[in-house]
This record gives C-alpha cells, structure tokens and sequence, in this order.
C-alpha cells in the first residue's frame, strides 16, 4: 500500500481527493493531510511517505515553493500538483521543479487512475532498475562502488542537463579515463550512454505527459538545436519525438 500525503488549506479538497483515491481502487491510501507546505515539510521528517498531492496556490509556503524546498531535505518524494488553475505557466514551473504529474480540480476518477497507475509503473521500474544496479555492482570492492554509486547520484540529481565525463570525475577526484573504466567495469554501460539514457527518459516523459512543444522539449534537456536533439532521439528510440508523441497518444 503506497502511503500519500494530500497538501491544501480548504479541507473540503483534501476530503474530495480523498474520495476520488479511494475510488480509483489502486493501492493507495491518504496517511496524513496538511493546510500548507511548510507543515507538509516538518510531516515528512517524521513519516515515510511515497507520494504528496499539494495544491499550488497555499497560505505560508504553497506548493510550487514546497517542491522547491523539498530538493533541499533529505526525504524528498514525488509530487502530483493539483490546481484549479489552468494557467500553462503553473504547469511549466511545475514540471520544471521535477513534479511528476499535474491535475486539475475536480479531479476525476479516471484521471487520477490514470496518474496513480503511471506512477506505479514508473516505481516498479526505478526498484527494477535499482535490483540490476546492484546486481552488477554486488561483487564490486567497498570503495569503488561507493565512487560509482555517488557518480550516478551525481548524474541523476544534474537531470535533464547534460553531465560530462570530466566533470563527474571532479566530483570523485579521479581521472576521467579511469573513471570510465571503471564505470562500464562495474555497471556495464558507458558513462556517455549511461547519461545519454537517462535524458531522453526524460524527454519520453515530457512527451507523453505534457503539452510542450518539442522545441521547449529540447531546450529543457539542455540542447539548443532541435534538429541534433531529434536525431539523438531518433537513434535511441527509433523515431522522431514528434512521432513518439503521436504514437504514445494513439495507443
């Protein structure tokens, strides 16, 4: 059972989403609610919590400052905005603090379904991909895969932007061909293709959750000619984004 933590000063809300969760049948309950983000903050110190739903306009810290704020503590978990406020550049800021998802009020049923179940599988995936990280690093020496480890968190905490080889090295002072080495050593993958990956993750998420234009797309990620970041696209994924998007939708 996934644990939610539901954030927004008017309390007829928080009983509405409530209602609307427990309706989506998924496994998910509402452990704790809020008025504002700032009590939001001091909840998640004390309680394990995977998902928090917050409104964006709050008295004392509203949502888009909690998220902000949220990159800094140290039990930092995925956020869902929900607004009645359907102004694209609540949407864009959002999306651009590393929000998940976006609603908005009423939420219904099978829209929340359907954010909750693409959360799922993005969870399965992360804890999926978490066993193979270990499984290739389980032999690893103590020290080495504490380098590795906090290269890839490294990498990870710099998306969508582009890491390069010699600035990870600097993080772990070592030497840029031999922390290559060591990377494919202990993961299998090269560095480039390793980070290269997880952008164009990025980019399929923003492609099929959002509105962005391909262009807004691109600059996000850190490239500024469009044509380059579609041919990349293109060889990892075998389309276009254009066309990645309408495939998405039509399915």
């Amino acid at each position: 059972m996934y644990k939610i933590l539901l954030i927004d000063d008017e309390k007829w809300v928080r009983i509405a989403l409530r209602h609307t969760i427990a309706k989506t049948g998924l496994p998910f309950k509402v452990i704790a609610e809020c008025t504002n983000g700032l009590e939001a903050l001091d909840i998640l110190k004390e309680h394990p919590i995977d998902l928090v739903m917050t409104d964006v306009r709050m008295p004392v810290l509203d949502g888009l400052s909690f998220v902000t704020s949220l990159e800094n503590e140290e039990h930092r978990c995925d956020c869902i905005m929900i607004s009645g406020y359907d102004d694209f550049k609540y949407v864009q800021h959002a999306l651009r603090s590393g929000v998940f998802d976006y609603l908005l009020k009423p939420v219904e049923v099978e829209d929340m379904k359907e954010s909750l179940e693409k959360w799922t599988q993005q969870r399965r995936k992360e804890e999926q991909n978490n066993h193979s990280a270990e499984a290739f690093v389980k032999e690893a020496d103590p020290s080495e895969l504490s380098t590795v480890e906090k290269v890839i968190k490294y990498v990870k905490s710099k998306v969508p932007g582009e890491v390069t080889l010699s600035e990870a090295a600097s993080i772990v002072h070592l030497n840029p061909s031999y922390l290559s080495k060591l990377f494919k050593d202990k993961t299998e993958q090269n560095f480039v293709d390793f980070v290269l990956d997880i952008r164009m993750n990025e980019a399929k998420k923003l492609l099929e959750r959002t509105s962005l234009r391909v262009t807004e797309i691109a600059d996000r990620l850190g490239y500024s000619d469009i044509t380059y970041f579609s041919n990349v696209f293109k060889r990892k994924t075998g389309v276009t984004p254009s066309e990645y998007r309408k495939r998405v939708r039509t399915n």
